[in-house]
């Protein structure tokens, strides 16, 4: 019997304060530093995003997700054989012990099951699928939790209006099972080290603290035109993986970075607007979380149906980029 991944459950959540533009407008207003809702509007797409209580930690926001997610797959905890959670922002600093494990203790998972973190920034949620489906493609395990969880807030420098206004904190999850059809049909993952320092955080542990900086930083011109160039090469890659053509696409959920880049994206394959999910412009850019969260909004608002072929693909630092197609 041929084995194949199928997603059969999703899940998200946001923290409960939501800041606009228009907050986020005052806050740096006190600050001397210049900016409006249309001006970051005009250049993201993004009208508000969610932020993290102080005492909310990465697995606090994937806990949530999680289990939302086994709700809807009707699975408890120890059913899970492996937790794989995509984040640039863990719990500890120097990720250890891991995100995944600290999820498994909150989960009241006791099965001794594998948890373990995977780091691709934004392309987080798509390289945990992609080895979320080769596990289970092998035997190795049976339920998989995929979780994509952030709080990006806790690194960004609020006195830098060009990455400030552009990111959020948030959580999606997926469950993938063993199944006899096919779920997920094609995954496709690459990574060009040459273009590490366009997004990054310059900064290493050195006697226990951090010498560098702590805050993101992104080249902005330099990302955006990788991830134009990118983006529709994997997609197509991912598309004759499979044997499929985009005109079998029922829908693209792109990480939700960038309207523009998301709607560059969809036009290069022939998708028209409505077939694309949305999300960037009321969250913001939750990086590994983005995918995952769009996609759980999609489906529980009717969208996605049963048997459709779902594109989900992403750029993130490293440089890092990929892609999954998915029947639901």
């Amino acid at each position: 019997m041929t084995l194949y991944s199928k997603i059969i459950g999703t899940g998200s959540y946001l923290p409960p304060k939501r800041v606009t533009n228009q907050d986020l407008t005052d806050q740096l207003a006190a600050k001397g530093i210049e900016t409006s809702d249309e001006w970051i509007v005009t250049r993201s797409g993004i009208s508000a995003r969610h932020y993290a209580e102080p005492e909310q930690k990465s697995s606090d926001l994937a806990v949530h997700a999680a289990k939302n997610a086994l709700e809807m797959a009707s699975l408890q905890p120890n059913d899970i054989d492996l937790i794989i959670v995509a984040s640039s922002t863990p719990d500890f600093f120097g990720s250890f012990p891991s995100t995944a494990c600290i999820v498994q203790r909150k989960l009241g998972i006791t099965n001794n099951g594998a948890a373990v973190d995977v780091q691709a920034v934004c392309s987080g949620f798509v390289y945990a699928v992609s080895v979320a489906d080769s596990f289970i493609r092998s035997g190795a395990h049976k339920n998989v939790l995929v979780i994509g969880a952030e709080v990006f807030s806790r690194i960004l420098n609020f006195d830098d209006r060009g990455t400030c206004v552009l990111f959020g904190d948030g959580a999606g999850a997926i469950v993938l099972t063993a199944s006899e059809t096919p779920g997920i049909l094609a995954t496709k993952l690459h990574a060009d080290g040459r273009h590490a320092d366009v997004l990054s955080i310059p900064g290493n542990v050195d006697g226990g603290a951090i010498a560098g900086s702590g805050f993101l930083y992104m080249d902005g011109p330099a990302v955006f035109k990788l991830a134009v160039s990118v983006l529709e090469k994997v997609a197509h890659e991912a598309l004759d993986k499979a044997g499929m053509t985009p005109d079998q696409l029922d829908w693209l959920i792109p990480h939700q970075a960038n309207i523009r880049i998301m709607n560059s994206t969809a036009k290069k394959l022939g998708m028209p607007p409505e077939k694309m999910v949305v999300t960037v412009d009321q969250h913001g850019n939750t990086s590994a979380a983005s995918i995952p969260l769009a996609l759980d909004i999609a489906m529980r608002d009717g969208r996605i149906k049963p048997g459709q072929n779902v594109m989900m693909e992403g750029v993130g630092g490293g440089f890092t980029w990929g892609a999954v197609l998915a029947r639901m």
